[in-house]
């Protein structure tokens, strides 16, 4: 197979990039590196992967690169995720967000792309949901920039499908951990909290910690692009847990998964604007009909990060 992997230079990108590798795959990674780090790509582009260096707004580049790439999917993650910065600057995040979104589409569209694996967000979408576990049809009520325009990237998402005959899928995920999170970023709570284990600083908790979310292991996410790649399902799939857990909760899974090197006492701040006080997924149709449901506990998951710092 041949993909186009965009924003394949970060944490879920190059952790997919990875996999379609060792499956024998070509794959053409698009990412202007503005967060994504080359560093992740190291393995990958030693095995034959291609990177193009660009950003995904722009439409003219990226038709380029998907027509002499020619791949049978595309896989778009290419994204602005930092809820904060869609409040501060929300014309600038939906320039990311929805117009690269319709770049990749109609790039996809011009080039006969077989299939588009769309990214999205579950927790971002539903706001403060009254139904938890939370699925697909409930009422889509963001409480950010970031979610709003997610949700227009998804409807971009079928309208290429009435209009053009696009196969595409969006996949809502829940919060993603794992392997090659930056933990100085601005996104990635677990990763950030292992961080300041490593480093010895006490953690800031926004609130008071009770909030919840629904964390997926960045390996569980990776196995569900490839089933959803090979899928003919449309729409939006919930791809989470399904369970919740509270900041508090995390706090003490990381204590308790590296005893020799106890986690110090949380500092607290005031809430984020824009944050939801509960997330979860329900993950029926994910199970049903993709074939998929998380695998990796959060525990272990825990252990594979600390492994690696």
């Amino acid at each position: 197979m041949r993909a186009v992997v965009t924003g394949g230079a970060g944490f879920i990108g190059s952790n997919l990039v990875d996999v379609l590798l060792e499956r024998g795959d070509e794959v053409t990674v698009i990412d202007n590196l503005s967060t994504g780090k080359r560093s992740n790509l190291e393995p990958a582009l030693a095995g034959g992967a291609r990177l193009e260096v660009l950003d995904v707004g722009e439409a003219q580049k990226v038709s380029e690169v998907v027509s002499e790439a020619r791949p049978d999917v595309i896989f778009h993650l290419a994204a602005q995720i930092d809820v904060r910065v869609s409040v501060e600057q929300p014309a600038a995040d939906a320039i990311v967000n929805v117009l690269g979104t319709i770049a990749v589409l109609e790039a996809a569209r011009a080039s006969g792309v077989r299939r588009v694996v769309n990214t999205s967000t579950g927790g971002g979408l539903y706001g403060e949901a009254d139904l938890l576990p939370t699925p697909e049809n409930y009422e889509i009520k963001p409480l950010a920039p970031y979610g709003q325009g997610k949700y227009a990237a998804e409807g971009y998402c079928a309208l290429y499908e009435r209009l053009h005959g696009l196969s595409a899928v969006s996949l809502r995920y829940g919060n993603v951990y794992g392997p090659r999170q930056d933990v100085h970023g601005e996104a990635g709570v677990v990763a950030i909290f292992c961080g300041h284990l490593i480093e010895g600083r006490r953690p800031t908790v926004y609130g008071d910690g009770r909030q919840t979310r629904d964390w997926v292991e960045v390996g569980d996410v990776v196995r569900a692009n490839l089933l959803a790649a090979e899928s003919s399902l449309s729409g939006s799939i919930n791809i989470g847990h399904g369970e919740e857990t509270s900041v508090l909760q995390l706090l003490e899974a990381i204590r308790d998964v590296s005893p020799e090197r106890p986690l110090l006492d949380p500092e607290f701040a005031p809430e984020r604007p824009g944050e939801v006080r509960r997330s979860c997924l329900d993950v029926a149709r994910a199970r049903d009909e993709l074939g998929w449901e998380a695998e990796v506990e959060l525990r272990d998951g825990l252990r594979r990060i600390l492994a690696g710092l």
